[in-house]
């Protein structure tokens, strides 16, 4: 009997241990669900306390430095609702809402948040200085989060604040633009050359900017563009300088580097001011063209390739003369920035306009088009023969960059 009432005892303790047990092991369950649970509440919360802080965050009117290669896009400007061509701004814009920048909602409505480029470079055209203006919540390190939601070959280098009416394509003086094309292009085409053996010699080179200088001043380009008549007052254009640099070897190729700076240019612009002079400097045209080109008369002038078209860097003088040193706004010039757009064209911009030619030959191709172009035929000749022009036209056409177009 004594035996049977103490294994009674020990199996009652026994219970009660493992009651115990039990109980102390829901407590330590409860107590690490409750652990999880406030992790998980203190990650919302902090999710919430960041999108409280972007909602907090002041908006204001900036300017944003930008540089892009623009291969593989149809331009910098968006076209909303259609997502057949990717533009620059399709990146840029999905960036600034990610970052918590803008509200979602003005991603679909660029008006809303006062965007502007300045300049509206076309299909495969890249830019080293590209500037756009818009309204934004000035978050903390912006910089760095909306280039963390960009791919590589697009970057912010710079911001501004500005005033608040501010319009980066308005309040911009002149734009500096860069071509960089292989020396060959300039060689006579009564020589036979080898594209990577050909060098330029000094006296072509001056003859070159002897040629490009002609443009300065204010000329009629409606010849240089198309859907302009020559008594059309915007097809007037007024350009500061236009030269061409010393070349220099890069995969074994000679390269040269045109620069020019214009208050605007027109569609295909520039690339047409490039074709007309190679034309000339080959001997497809008489030096007498340039000028018959600015007359009333239409001129068959050839536009070259857009590879090697770049953006360099956009003029704000007249606001920087105002605002720029009125303790309230810093000048729209970018001096700290210019190392970071030097490697940045190193590292995207002339890698892809070097390669690009030596894989797809764009400019010796365009090279073989110049003697279907009658540089002498007046707009009735042109009229007459309209067959050998619209198949000059179709080859053209097949190379879609273009210049700004303001």
């Amino acid at each position: 009997m004594l035996v049977l009432t103490m294994a009674e005892d020990l199996i009652a303790a026994v219970a009660s241990q493992t009651k115990r047990l039990n109980s102390s092991s829901e407590v330590v369950q409860r107590l690490e669900e409750n652990g999880h649970q406030n992790k998980r509440l203190k990650s919302d919360a902090d999710e919430e306390d960041a999108d409280d802080q972007n909602k907090k965050s002041p908006k204001r009117k900036i300017v944003l430095l930008m540089a892009y290669s623009g291969k593989g896009y149809h331009g910098m400007q968006r076209n909303v609702g259609s997502s057949q061509f990717k533009t620059i701004e399709d990146d840029l814009v999905s960036a600034l809402v990610q970052s918590g920048c803008i509200p979602e909602n003005h991603g679909e409505d660029m008006k809303k948040m006062s965007f502007q480029r300045c300049a509206r470079t076309d299909k495969g055209v890249s830019a080293a200085g590209q500037i756009v203006s818009l309204k934004v919540r000035l978050i903390d390190d912006i910089l760095e989060k909306i280039n963390n939601h960009l791919p590589s070959h697009i970057r912010i280098l710079g911001l501004k604040r500005v005033t608040g009416g501010f319009n980066s394509k308005n309040k911009c003086d002149a734009r500096t633009y860069s071509y960089m094309l292989p020396t060959f292009a300039f060689a006579h085409k009564d020589h036979e050359v080898q594209e990577e053996l050909f060098r330029l010699d000094r006296e072509t080179l001056e003859r070159v900017n002897k040629l490009l200088a002609c443009y300065k001043g204010t000329h009629n380009f409606h010849n240089f563009t198309s859907q302009k008549g020559p008594r059309d007052p915007s097809a007037k254009r007024y350009i500061m300088e236009m030269y061409c640099g010393e070349p220099f070897v890069r995969e074994n190729m000679e390269f040269a580097v045109i620069k020019v700076k214009g208050q605007s240019f027109m569609m295909h612009q520039i690339r047409k001011m490039i074709g007309l002079v190679i034309a000339i400097v080959k001997g497809y045209a008489a030096e007498s063209i340039m000028e018959l080109s600015w007359g009333e008369e239409k001129v068959d002038v050839p536009k070259a390739p857009g590879l090697g078209l770049v953006l360099e860097q956009v003029h704000f003088e007249k606001y920087n003369r105002r605002f720029g040193n009125d303790g309230l706004h810093e000048p729209l010039e970018w001096t700290e920035e210019e190392e970071k757009i030097a490697v940045f064209k190193e590292q995207y911009i002339y890698p892809t306009i070097i390669n690009t030619e030596r894989e797809e030959k764009s400019m010796a191709n365009w090279l073989n088009t110049l003697p279907i172009h009658d540089f002498n035929s007046t707009a009735v000749e042109m009229q007459t023969n309209s067959k050998n022009s619209k198949k000059s036209s179709d080859l053209e056409a097949s190379d879609g960059c273009g210049d700004d177009s303001d």
